[in-house]
């Protein structure tokens, strides 16, 4: 496997990662502005990625924008945004050729930098407030982003199922919005909400792919000059575990009810136990060998899916399952037998070694993608656990039954949600 070398740099505007692999012929640029959610401020920031893709005062439009993507050789580039534990990570990336492939491009790493430069630092606007026009029209496409969440049942349920279960906590602000505050957005506050991202947010840079550090460094930070002073940092979660099982039913016409449940694991990336975790949750419920998987869906035909995955930042584990709405009491009794059978070391050695081989070329699939090695990254950023990919991989292998009973153990239930059809009875046996 190819080695990653990774290299950090800290100023007091930014910290700079400098990732080498000969794995692609791209290199990846990546800027992560980040802040500890805030209700107040969270639709403004969903709103920003989908405002500053529509032009800059050198590109005022996308057309614009496109014309210099094509020049810099078919670059691409996307900004996106969303939720890391109890942070909001709004991300610009731009993919590029390799210069060493094309000989007459010697100045692209700066043209290229200068580019994202110019959508992170001069979005089209008058200095003060937005283009009117531009965010009328991407309200409304926002808007629209977060009415249809109602009509994706899975992403509704697991919605619900945190807005209940993280009740108080950062962690259950919509990291899409709400609907109630796009009244007051407009181009000028919005604005604002922009200017204190970009100076006043934690800010890593990432770079990744085949180069000469004392060839890119220099032109990283000449052409990064922001001038900014960032007040905030990442947050890290402090898990907990529950003091008792609520239980929330919710009704709406459907025919496949959702019957979500959400854990609490007391464990978040940077644990010593994290791995063991993983494990856990890999034979419980994250892949098609897992005890779910066979057990709910397969052997007993009471789900149209079933399966379970952390949260990593926050020390959660979610389970999700669709369901026939009669099939309440029994789906909920042999979800939760699969754990109880975990607690009580019910696990085969070809069910234990299938999983970490199944982890292991999950992350090795993660790190063969630039932005796979960026998150892998940003993760030890946000949890403050810094580790080799070789040690990763040597940790998941060295994971026994043993490190699994353990964590499965530590593992509690929190919140059962319910997502049914009108015309049914609830969970009440029938």
């Amino acid at each position: 496997m190819q080695k990653l070398t990774h290299n950090e740099y800290s100023n007091d505007e930014y910290n700079l990662h400098l990732i080498q692999t000969k794995k692609f012929k791209t290199n990846t640029v990546a800027l992560k502005f980040a802040r500890p959610l805030e209700r107040d401020h969270i639709t403004k920031r969903a709103l920003l990625p989908f405002v500053l893709q529509k032009g800059t005062n050198e590109y005022p439009s996308e057309k614009e924008l496109r014309l210099k993507l094509d020049e810099l050789y078919g670059a691409k580039f996307s900004i996106n945004s969303g939720k890391k534990g109890e942070n909001h990570v709004i991300t610009f990336v731009l993919d590029f050729a390799n210069e060493k492939f094309i000989p007459e491009a010697s100045q692209l790493v700066h043209d290229c930098l200068s580019f994202l430069y110019e959508v992170a630092m001069n979005p089209k606007s008058n200095g003060q407030a937005f283009d009117e026009k531009i965010v009328t029209k991407e309200k409304e496409t926002l808007t629209n982003k977060i009415k249809s969440i109602v009509d994706e049942k899975m992403q509704y349920a697991n919605m619900r199922l945190i807005d209940e279960m993280c009740e108080g906590e950062k962690y259950s602000i919509h990291a899409h919005g709400y609907l109630e505050d796009m009244d007051d957005i407009n181009a000028e506050n919005l604005y604002g909400t922009y200017q204190q991202m970009v100076n006043e947010d934690a800010l890593d840079i990432f770079f990744v792919g085949d180069f000469d550090e004392g060839d890119v460094k220099p032109v990283i930070e000449d052409v990064f000059q922001f001038n900014r002073k960032p007040n905030v940092e990442v947050t890290k979660s402090e898990p907990k575990l529950p003091d008792k099982v609520e239980t929330v039913s919710e009704k709406q016409k459907l025919q496949q009810a959702k019957l979500h449940l959400g854990y609490r694991t007391g464990i978040t990336y940077g644990d010593p136990e994290y791995r063991s975790l993983q494990v856990f949750n890999g034979i419980f419920g994250s892949f098609p060998h897992s005890k779910l998987f066979l057990n709910v869906r397969e052997k007993h035909s009471l789900a149209y899916y079933a399966a379970s995955r952390i949260e990593s930042n926050k020390g959660l584990m979610l389970v999700f399952s669709g369901i026939a709405p009669e099939k309440y009491d029994q789906a909920k009794e042999i979800i939760m037998k699969q754990h109880e059978d975990i607690k009580n070391g019910n696990i085969t050695d070809d069910e234990l070694e299938q999983t970490k081989k199944a982890i292991t070329h999950q992350l090795k699939e993660t790190i063969d993608r630039a932005g796979g090695i960026v998150e892998y990254f940003y993760q030890q950023i946000v949890s403050g656990k810094t580790e080799d990919i070789e040690d990763t991989f040597k940790e998941i292998e060295n994971k026994t039954k043993d490190d699994v009973i353990k964590v499965a153990n530590q593992v509690k239930l929190d919140t059962i949600y319910f997502l049914t059809a009108e015309d049914h009875g609830g969970e009440d046996n029938e």
